[in-house]
Formats: C-alpha cells, sequence, structure tokens
C-alpha cells in the first residue's frame, strides 16, 4: 500500500513539472532570449538608418597630397567610418581634386575632398574638363570649408603684386590639379598666361622645398589657413603672401563666381599686414551609386561624430559644421544625404 502510494505520489510530481515545463518553455523564449534579440535588432535598425550590414562595403576617401590640409580631414573621415561605424575604409593620397573626380567617376573612390570650381568644371564640361561629357552624375555629401588661394613669395624676390609674376619661376601645382586650376584662372583674371612666367608644374609641398634652394621665386597654395608647408618655410624665411585684388580680383569674380573674397590675417603667418585674396569652397564628393541607406548612414555617422572631424585641423574646427554643410553646393546632393539634411531641417 505505501508502496503503491509513493509511485502515484511519484507519478503526480513528474505530470505537475512537465505541465509547469510546458508553460514556462514559450514564455522564456518569447519574452527574455527573443525581446533581446529584437531588441538589438532595433537597436542596429535604429543606429543606421535601415537594417544594412556594414562590413560588406569598403568606404575609400580621396584626399590629396600628405602636405595639405585634404589628408588630414580626409583620414578623420575614414577613421570615423572605421572606428565609429564598423565600416572598412582607408584614406588615400592622391593628386588631389581633379584626381579624385576622376576617381569617383570610375568608381575607384567611395568618396572624395574637391574644389567647387572643379567640380564645377567637371559637371559642366569646361576648362580642365572641356573635351569630356558632362558629368552630371557627381553628386555631394557636403560642403567643406573654404580654400584661400595663397601666392606665397619670401621678402628676397621682390614680388610684392600679381604682375611682377612676370619672368619669374612660379610653382603652379601639379598638372591638372585644383591649384593648378586656380593658378590658370588667377593669371587670365590678370589679363596674363603662364607664358608670362617660367612655371614648373609641382606639388607646392615639392615648389616650397625648391623656393627653400632658390630655384622657385613663388608658389600657389591654394588650401585652408594656415597650411603647414608655409607655416613650415616660414622657419626659414620671412614669408610675403601676394595679394589677389583689385581689377584682377573683380575679373576672376565676374567670370568664376564660385571664388569669393577673403582675408587672410596678419597672425596667420606673421605678414605685415591682413592679404585679400579669394576663397572657393571645398566638397565632399560621393559616388552615385553607393545605396541611399549606406549615404544617409555616413551621412548621419559623420555628424553623430563631428568632434572627431573638428579635431583633425584647425580649418575642420572652425568651419565644419552641419549648419555649414551646404555652403557652396553647387551640384544635386546624394539622396541619401539630402534625406538626412531633411531631416534635420538643413534645406
Amino acid at each position: 500500500m505505501i508502496k503503491n502510494g509513493f509511485v502515484k505520489l511519484l507519478m503526480v510530481l513528474m505530470i505537475g513539472m512537465l505541465i509547469l515545463g510546458g508553460c514556462s518553455t514559450p514564455a522564456d523564449s518569447s519574452g527574455s532570449t527573443a525581446g533581446e534579440s529584437s531588441s538589438t535588432a532595433t537597436e542596429t535598425s535604429a543606429d543606421s538608418g535601415s537594417t544594412l550590414d556594414r562590413s560588406k562595403y569598403f568606404i575609400t576617401v580621396a584626399t590629396g597630397p600628405t602636405s595639405g590640409l585634404y589628408y588630414p580631414i580626409g583620414g578623420a573621415f575614414s577613421s570615423v567610418f572605421q572606428n565609429k561605424l564598423g565600416y572598412k575604409s582607408s584614406a588615400q593620397s592622391t593628386g588631389a581634386s581633379v584626381e579624385n573626380i576622376n576617381l569617383i567617376l570610375n568608381s575607384d573612390a567611395e568618396l572624395a575632398i574637391t574644389m567647387s570650381d572643379s567640380v564645377a568644371q567637371a559637371y559642366s564640361a569646361f576648362g580642365a574638363f572641356e573635351d569630356k561629357e558632362p558629368a552630371s552624375n557627381l553628386r555631394a555629401l557636403m560642403g567643406l570649408y573654404p580654400n584661400y588661394v595663397q601666392l606665397v613669395t619670401t621678402d628676397k624676390t621682390g614680388i610684392t603684386k600679381f604682375e611682377d609674376l612676370k619672368g619669374k619661376r612660379v610653382g603652379v601645382g601639379a598638372p591638372n590639379s585644383g591649384v593648378e586650376l586656380n593658378a590658370r584662372m588667377m593669371y587670365e583674371a590678370h589679363g596674363m598666361s603662364y607664358e608670362d612666367s617660367e612655371v614648373d608644374y609641382l606639388n607646392y609641398g615639392e615648389a616650397i622645398d625648391q623656393m627653400k634652394n632658390n630655384l622657385v621665386d613663388a608658389v600657389f597654395v591654394t588650401s585652408g589657413i594656415p597650411n603647414a608647408t608655409v607655416m613650415e618655410l616660414g622657419t626659414v624665411a620671412n614669408i610675403v603672401v601676394v595679394p589677389i585684388e583689385g581689377e584682377g580680383l573683380k575679373n576672376l569674380i565676374t567670370k568664376y563666381p564660385f571664388f569669393v573674397e577673403a582675408t587672410i590675417p596678419s597672425d596667420v603667418y606673421g605678414t605685415t599686414t591682413d592679404v585679400t585674396t579669394a576663397t572657393v569652397r571645398n566638397l565632399l564628393l560621393v559616388r552615385e551609386d553607393l545605396p541611399e541607406d549606406v549615404v544617409y548612414d555616413l551621412t548621419k555617422g559623420i555628424f553623430d561624430n563631428i568632434s572627431d572631424i573638428k579635431a583633425s585641423h584647425a580649418t575642420a574646427e572652425k568651419h565644419i559644421s552641419l549648419e555649414n554643410a551646404l555652403i557652396g553646393v553647387d551640384i544635386p546632393l546624394h539622396p541619401g544625404a539630402l534625406k538626412y539634411y531633411e531631416e534635420q531641417g538643413i534645406k
């Protein structure tokens, strides 16, 4: 009797455990585990603007020579994409604007920093792009900062105004670089041409090295300020920045309205006075065929981590911001970037 009673009691307990187990298993799987999984998926979607696998994309950022501003600023973008967002990314040193535009058009880079004057020439097929089809598929992600036209010499050359370049040895930038395109337009605006000088097609880092050895008299440097290469020149010589002003500046802006008059303060390079010159805006281009959700994610990631971009250079700190993102952008925005700006109320 006792034995039979014990067996019955054991059977009742086993049945009870099975019933409890059957009730608890769905609750556990649908509550705790599934709930955490769903939450993680939602967070990933909210963070990226879509359910995208960032690790599938390699983002090459085309920059410029290592001596200029494009390189450290482009490196900061690449670092954010890789270290903060989880993309594979690298910054590529290049010959800058024109080369970068071609890298974008040939799908050899996903993003590229360029000057807006070079972009205008490519988009409408004039100037350096005169014999090519209009690059109407160029798309912008954002505007960056102004490049200052800096015609640099020293107090030993006697050059104080643009017309003094006649007969002088002048570094005009690498062939078809943004700097070199600027130099051509500067000569044109002053009623001159390269034939008036002995021009060397050197990037400004190389040209300033030549100036230190008295092999070049003046150098065109189109970049943000201060430029590290120009500052380095100041350690061995007294810098003179030749103004772009008067009729020359008026002619330049009349024909090429993407130029804007500006001033280089005397304390930038320790010059005797402030210097009037022209500026042209830099843009960040993006490949048109990059998916909209990826470009949205990159744009959002930039502004979520804008302090990293600003830390790359004093020029970035001063000028690169959401409020300035559309200044100087004269070509269509990529739809992914446009979506982000519309959400932010920036148009």
